[in-house]
């Protein structure tokens, strides 16, 4: 796998957007399209069923050298062996912890994201020793229904101010994407514009292309 420090597309293999279409398949599109980071994300299922996907996915991911990160549920991620968790905020802090290796493991285990939503968010994610955030959303995303858009002014803020890998989420497609790169990003996080796509890995393809214009 590559370092964080050069990943540039995070897709997702969310079972809100399956559409009847097998997490697997979409997995091999999305590691095909050249994404470096693929998450497993699938609210309003149990930890077991989390866990059967994780299993299903994790070879793919391996194969392609590509990190899987398993989100909200750091026990999945320990118990199948995949690389890296990503935690919401009252999934970190609210759930009572303070420094990322009480998720990751001590020694480290596995790597750990953080989201973040304004920059005293992400300011206190730093303290707390995470291997990357993620910053957003950027703008009004179904995908975060009634969260309000953190807009452009803090992918500024991200660039000068956080040293650690940090990704742009939220809302981002293949019309806003260069605002977000103008604005300082050099990482983004890719979920509805890539996953209703009639074509995944082209998708994946374009906002790579995007990307290495910046």
């Amino acid at each position: 796998m590559k370092p964080l420090s050069e990943c540039r597309l995070y897709t997702f293999v969310d079972t809100a957007y399956l559409a009847q279409r097998s997490p697997v398949e979409i997995a091999i599109q999305l590691c095909d399209g050249g994404s470096d980071i693929v998450q497993l994300r699938a609210k309003n299922r149990t930890a077991g069923e989390v866990e059967q996907l994780a299993d299903s996915l994790l070879p793919i991911t391996n194969r392609y050298g590509v990190w899987l990160v398993i989100n909200d549920h750091p026990q999945v991620a320990l118990k199948v062996g995949a690389p890296m968790c990503h935690l919401g905020q009252e999934d970190f802090f609210e759930a009572g912890f303070t420094v990322a290796d009480q998720v990751r493991g001590c020694p480290k285990q596995m790597s750990l994201g953080l989201s973040t939503h304004s920059s005293e968010q992400a300011q206190k994610a730093l303290q707390a020793g995470p291997d990357y955030i993620a910053i957003g959303p950027v703008f009004a995303t179904p995908t975060k229904p009634g969260r309000e858009p953190v807009t452009l002014e803090y992918v500024r803020w991200a660039k000068q101010n956080v040293g650690l890998p940090w990704f742009a989420i939220g809302g981002i497609n293949l019309d806003t994407v260069d605002q977000v790169i103008e604005a300082g990003a050099r990482r983004i996080c890719v979920v509805s514009a890539i996953l209703n796509a009639p074509d995944i890995a082209g998708a994946c393809r374009q906002f790579r292309s995007r990307l290495g214009m910046a």
